[in-house]
């Protein structure tokens, strides 16, 4: 049984305890998350796929991590101009655990 799930302008495939680093989400470590845009659900036999959303799947979770990803390096340069800049960003993330998938009937 999986979902796809849409959030934080991506889209995640999801399944039943796996961990999920999605865009920071608000919340403290231990707080329930549910993800209410589900694209696509299957049960192993069928699939069902929304347009664009299916109203009666819900994805629920909780929180496990906040923390900031490792950093990467922007280095822009133009050559025989003297010109360089060094700069650095770490982009900050949520690790969710995924409790529940479930199909409201």
């Amino acid at each position: 049984m999986y979902a796809v799930v849409f959030s934080g302008g991506k889209q995640y495939k999801v399944q039943k305890d796996e961990i999920l680093r999605v865009e920071k989400i608000s919340g403290d470590i231990g707080a329930p998350v549910s993800f209410d845009k589900v694209l696509m659900f299957s049960d192993g036999e069928n699939v069902n796929i929304g347009q664009p959303v299916l109203e009666n799947v819900s994805v629920n979770g909780h929180i496990v991590e906040q923390d900031k990803a490792k950093k990467i390096i922007v280095f822009k340069y133009k050559r025989r101009k003297r010109y360089r800049k060094k700069q650095g960003h770490r982009q900050q993330y949520t690790a969710v655990k995924i409790d529940s998938i479930a199909q409201n009937s």
